[in-house]
C-alpha cells in the first residue's frame, strides 16, 4: 500500500499516515491506474465489499477500527474513542487516549491532521472551505486543549491546489479580510483560484497553531496518486489518520 507519512516534528507517541488512491481492490472510477484502488468511502457508489476489503487492508496498519464518521461539512468535534464504529455526523475527531484512531476521508477537501508537542492528544478535521469558515480547525484545537494538550502543530495533507480550485464570489465572501488567497480568473468575472492551504495556514495561526507541514500536493493535478470528486465526480475516497500509541 502506498501511504503518505507526514513530514512534521511530531513526538514519537504519534503515528500519522494518509493514503493515496493505490493499493486495494475497487475498479471502475474507484481503482487506481496501476490496479485496483483504495476506496475507503462507503457513500460514492462503490462495491461494498470492496470497500470493506480495503478498510480491513487498512485496518493492518492502524492499532484500532478508526473512527469513521459520516462527514457533513460542518464544524462539531467527538472523541475517538467514543465513537469508533459509530459514523456518528461529525467533521473532527480528537483522541487522548492510545490506540484511537482519528480518521478523515477526502477527494480534494483539506484533511488537516493535529498533535501536540507533548504527545498528549491528537487530532483530525476535514475542512473544506465551509469547514474552514465556520471554525472547524479552531474548534479541533479547542477540544485538544480541553483534552491536555500543550503546543499544538499541524499537517496539511492532500487536497484541490490552488491552480484549479475555481470559486465564485460566495466563497471569497466567506472569508473577509482574505483577499490573498483569491486570485481573478481573467475573462471570468466573479470567478476566483482559491487558495485552500493559504487560508488555512492563516485560520491556523488564528487557533494559536503556529508550526504548520505540509500542503504541497494537489488532488485534481495527481490523477495517478489521488482521488478527486472535482475531476471525476465518481471517484473514491482517501483517508487520513492519526493516534497515539
Amino acid at each position: 500500500m502506498n501511504f503518505i507519512i507526514p513530514d512534521w516534528p511530531a513526538p514519537a507517541s504519534v503515528r500519522a499516515l494518509s493514503t493515496t488512491r493505490a493499493g486495494g481492490v475497487s475498479t471502475g472510477p474507484y481503482a487506481a491506474p496501476a490496479g485496483g484502488g483504495l476506496n475507503l468511502g462507503v457513500h460514492v457508489g462503490d462495491d461494498p465489499e470492496a470497500v470493506a476489503r480495503n478498510r480491513s487492508l487498512l485496518r493492518a496498519h492502524v492499532p484500532s477500527e478508526p473512527a469513521w464518521l459520516n462527514q457533513v461539512h460542518g464544524v462539531r468535534v467527538v472523541d475517538a474513542g467514543d465513537v469508533a464504529g459509530a459514523a456518528v455526523d461529525a467533521d473532527a475527531a480528537i483522541a487522548s487516549a492510545p490506540g484511537a484512531v482519528c480518521v478523515i476521508q477526502t477527494a480534494d477537501c483539506l484533511p488537516v491532521l493535529f498533535c501536540d508537542t507533548e504527545g498528549k492528544a491528537v487530532g483530525a478535521a476535514h475542512a473544506g472551505w465551509r469547514g474552514l469558515a465556520g471554525g472547524v480547525l479552531q474548534a479541533t484545537a479547542a477540544r485538544m486543549r480541553e483534552a491536555g494538550a500543550g503546543e499544538i502543530m499541524a499537517w496539511l495533507g492532500p487536497a484541490i491546489g490552488p491552480q484549479a480550485f475555481e470559486v465564485g464570489q460566495d466563497v471569497v465572501d466567506a472569508f473577509p479580510g482574505r483577499s490573498d488567497a483569491f486570485r481573478p480568473i481573467p475573462g471570468q468575472p466573479g470567478k476566483f483560484l482559491a487558495d485552500i492551504y493559504l487560508l488555512a495556514r492563516a485560520t491556523l495561526r488564528e487557533a494559536g497553531v503556529e508550526k504548520v507541514a505540509g500542503g504541497g500536493r494537489c488532488t485534481v493535478s495527481e490523477p495517478d496518486s489521488f482521488y478527486s470528486y472535482r475531476r471525476d465526480r465518481v471517484t473514491g475516497r482517501m483517508a487520513s489518520l492519526v493516534w497515539l500509541r
